[in-house]
C-alpha cells in the first residue's frame, strides 16, 4: 500500500473546489473550510462532503442533522484559510447571516442549504451526502480551487465568452 505523504502528494496535483461548510447547533455557528465537495446525484439533488472524523464540525452536523454550503470565489483565499484553522473566532473574522437557519458567508457566489441525507465511513472520514433543499449562485464569479498546494482558479475562466443579454434574448425570440 502506498504511504500516506506520498498519497497526499499525488493527491496534491488534483484541482478541487473550495467551500465553507458550516451549521448551527443551539444558536451557535460552526464552520470549516474543505476541498472535499463534489456533486453526487440530480435526482435526488444530492452533494457529497467528506469530513475528518475527530472535525468538531462533524459532530456539530451529526447533531443538527442539515448544513450548508458556501463555494467560495476566487478571491475568497483568505476567508478560507480563516475557517481552516483549528482555533479562534472563524465567524468574527467572517461577514455571515443566517439564511434558513443556517450560517451564510455573505460575498460566496454559491450556497445550498442540505438536509444530512447519510453518512458513509471512508477510512479516517466520515462521507456525508446532502440533500439540496434550496440554494443561489452567481455565475460571474471565479471559483476558488486549491491544486499543488495552493489557492487560484480556473486560468481561462475570464476569457469565455459571453455574449450580450440582448443577444441570447434575440436567439431566444427566433
Amino acid at each position: 500500500m502506498i504511504d500516506q505523504q506520498r498519497f497526499r502528494d499525488l493527491m496534491s496535483g488534483v484541482c478541487a473546489p473550495v467551500a465553507v461548510v458550516t451549521t448551527t447547533v443551539n444558536g451557535i455557528p460552526h464552520g470549516s473550510t474543505v476541498s472535499s465537495f463534489a456533486s453526487l446525484s440530480l435526482d435526488p439533488p444530492l452533494i457529497s462532503v467528506a469530513l475528518d472524523r475527530a472535525s468538531s464540525l462533524l459532530e456539530q452536523i451529526q447533531i443538527s442533522e442539515r448544513f450548508g454550503v458556501n463555494v467560495l470565489g476566487h478571491a475568497q483565499d483568505e476567508l478560507a484559510m480563516v475557517f481552516a484553522r483549528r482555533s479562534g473566532d472563524r465567524f468574527g473574522a467572517a461577514d455571515w447571516r443566517v439564511d434558513a437557519g443556517l450560517p451564510r458567508l455573505i460575498d460566496s457566489p454559491s450556497w445550498m442549504v442540505c438536509d444530512l441525507h447519510q453518512t458513509v465511513q471512508a477510512g479516517d472520514h466520515l462521507l456525508l451526502f446532502g440533500l439540496v433543499r434550496s440554494g443561489a449562485s452567481r455565475a460571474d464569479v471565479a471559483p476558488l480551487v486549491y491544486a499543488n498546494r495552493t489557492f487560484g482558479t480556473h486560468s481561462r475562466f475570464a476569457e469565455r465568452p459571453r455574449p450580450a443579454i440582448a443577444d441570447l434574448i434575440a436567439a431566444c425570440a427566433r
